[in-house]
């Protein structure tokens, strides 16, 4: 379908928030329905075979009307970067609804979780993988494979709202810090503070999980993209990712936030 003419997309606009036209309503869910299938693409990354994206795409759909009908015209943001972030939060929501994750995955991500923890406030550093199996009483292999596990555990993980209110009203979450740097709601002085935590929370991560978040959330690269930008296999990035947003988890998670 042709893309509708941005004047038109005003008009339509005016016609659903000012007059309440249902037509016109029905005219930006098909306008912007491709965002729908953008973000469940995303987010079905590392995801189970048995979650079938047109599910994705359905759960996102509910987030999108959503934005529709919260959303200020008035106001400096652009639609898209406003109903992202409801469309992602819809799908993750009926995700952990439905229970997708085993809970002996959930256990390893949280046994991981606190290992990090530990060794951070020991280490004063982030701690290497072989520090980590060490510290787990395991070998590096068993590691690698406990990674590879929990590696879907991250969808959820990186959206869960860490400050703020509901999701959709304010609220802020790790992926929505990396994602848009130059647009979207300035926040309360909180969720200010809050992106300044996460950001330095983010600075003392490795390169590659530096560059793998930054490329991921900012860039919109997939992760066998990413893979090739890092010469290295879409499952290892997969990993990566895991790794970090663990790592970011247990960071947060330690004492010296609440002083920040």
């Amino acid at each position: 379908m042709e893309e509708i003419e941005r004047r038109e997309i005003e008009d339509l606009w005016i016609e659903f928030k000012v007059r309440g036209s249902k037509a016109a309503k029905d005219r930006l869910i098909v306008n912007y329905a491709p965002l729908v299938k953008f973000v469940a693409g995303r987010v079905a990354v590392g995801l189970p075979q048995s979650i079938d994206q047109a599910d994705l795409v359905s759960y996102g759909m509910f987030g999108l009307i959503d934005a529709l009908e919260k959303f200020d015209p008035e106001r400096k943001i652009k639609f898209e970067t406003y109903a992202i972030s409801r469309i992602k939060g819809s799908i993750i929501d009926e995700l952990r609804a439905i229970d997708w994750v085993p809970r002996s995955v959930r256990a390893k991500a949280r046994m991981v979780e606190r290992a990090y923890q530990k060794l951070e406030a020991k280490l004063l550093r982030t701690p290497t993988d072989r520090e980590l199996a060490e510290e787990l009483g395991i070998s590096d292999r068993e590691l690698q494979a406990i990674f590879a596990r929990i590696s879907f555990v991250g969808v959820v993980a990186f959206d869960e709202v860490i400050s703020g209110g509901e999701k959709g009203e304010g609220a802020t979450t790790l992926g929505d810090t990396i994602a848009d740097r130059k647009s979207g709601p300035t926040g309360s002085f909180e969720q200010e503070e809050t992106r300044q935590m996460l950001a330095e929370a983010i600075n003392r991560l490795g390169d590659r999980e530096k560059v793998v978040l930054t490329l991921y959330y900012y860039e919109s690269l997939t992760l066998a993209e990413i893979g090739q930008v890092l010469g290295v296999t879409e499952s290892r990035v997969c990993q990566i990712h895991t790794k970090a947003v663990l790592q970011l988890k247990a960071k947060l998670a330690e004492p010296e936030w609440e002083h920040i």
